[in-house]
């Protein structure tokens, strides 16, 4: 009899129950949930999920990428890392335990191997950002073909490379995984042979010498992907083939608006919260996000840059000023859809929240 005799697949409508945690690192940890009824889990390897995290103070919207494989269906796992100054996922290292139930919206993002297949890989990761690169690598793991991976990860100490074991533990099983590990400085009185310093070109050619054969996947902080980026175009890399997950991008995408109307802070607009029956005025350079938090009204989001998707409502009249990074499709466009982090409404306007 299969496992799997009764196949149904979650979806964010609901809840996920927390049934293991488990200390990766100084100030890290993986938390692993499954859903109450049963259901298996369904997503691209190296797509984010956004947490409802029940803070004292009302939710709180926290967006983290799903460090497990969906070939590894009756589990979904995250790997979190406190910042000094983190709010949301200190709450978990401190509150999240073993039998509580949060809400989760998604899974979202387009950062996967699925949409880049290739013969050949290289992932290059600084800090928590090796989250995606370990999911897509228990992915091609799983398939049980031989992979072919050169894997390049950046921490400051040996002792703070997350998701170590479990990575030399793949890569001892199988060739075609080949770990680089690079640190800043060593831990005391336990000796590293590996790469020491900040990566660079040189580095690059030692560890992947035909980088330039292979398709690139890179995440990180800002500055340490710009570093990579800028690395690989002086290198001659064809940068088409470059693929990065980050927090932090540019608006690249504007969206239902006329290309003479732009916001105006001297002109007044008028946001109606059909669903709530809320009526709220602002300027057209206050985003919907904005001008609900001060209505005293909730409307969940990740990132704020309009990536993630997570704050996307239905708009039924009236136009917005919208530029996001590539958080809501086309297809929701048409639909009416829009991400309330980064629109501005034009005039007055009609959402459902």
């Amino acid at each position: 009899m299969s496992a799997f005799k009764n196949l149904a697949f979650w979806n964010d409508a609901e809840v996920l129950e927390c049934v293991t945690r488990t200390p990766e690192a100084p100030d890290v940890v993986t938390f692993s949930f499954q859903s109450p009824s049963g259901a298996l889990f369904n997503h691209d390897p190296g797509q984010f999920v956004t947490l409802e995290l029940p803070l004292p103070g009302g939710p709180l919207y926290r967006t983290y990428t799903i460090s497990s494989s969906p070939s590894r269906p009756t589990a979904l796992t995250i790997t979190v890392k406190a910042q000094r100054d983190s709010v949301g996922t200190r709450w978990m290292l401190d509150n999240l335990r073993k039998g509580m139930r949060i809400r989760a919206i998604g899974p979202a993002g387009k950062f996967s191997i699925v949409n880049h297949p290739a013969e050949k890989y290289l992932f290059i990761s600084a800090g928590s950002g090796i989250t995606p690169m370990v999911a897509m690598t228990t992915w091609l793991y799983d398939s049980g073909r031989e992979p072919d991976i050169v894997f390049i990860n950046c921490a400051r100490r040996p002792s703070e490379i997350i998701l170590r074991d479990r990575m030399e533990l793949m890569a001892s099983r199988i060739v075609g995984i080949d770990l680089k590990w690079v640190v800043e400085e060593g831990d005391p009185f336990r000796p590293w042979t590996g790469y020491r310093g900040m990566f660079n070109q040189i580095m690059l050619g030692l560890m992947a010498q035909d980088y330039l054969d292979r398709e690139v996947f890179c995440c990180g902080p800002e500055p340490f992907m710009r570093a990579v980026r800028e690395a690989l175009a002086a290198l001659g890399y064809d940068m088409s083939r470059y693929h990065q997950e980050s927090f932090q991008a540019e608006p690249e995408h504007a969206e239902d608006v006329p290309e003479d109307v732009v916001p105006d802070a001297l002109n007044q607009a008028e946001i109606e919260f059909a669903l709530s029956g809320v009526t709220a005025k602002c300027n057209e350079t206050d985003t919907i996000l904005a001008a609900a938090k001060a209505a005293g009204l909730v409307i969940p989001s990740g990132c704020s840059m309009g990536i993630c998707g997570t704050c996307k409502v239905r708009k039924t009249e009236g136009q917005v000023h919208m530029v996001h990074n590539g958080g809501i499709t086309e297809e929701d466009v048409e639909e009416g859809y829009i991400l309330a982090c980064c629109s501005k409404p034009l005039g007055r306007i009609s959402v459902e929240v």
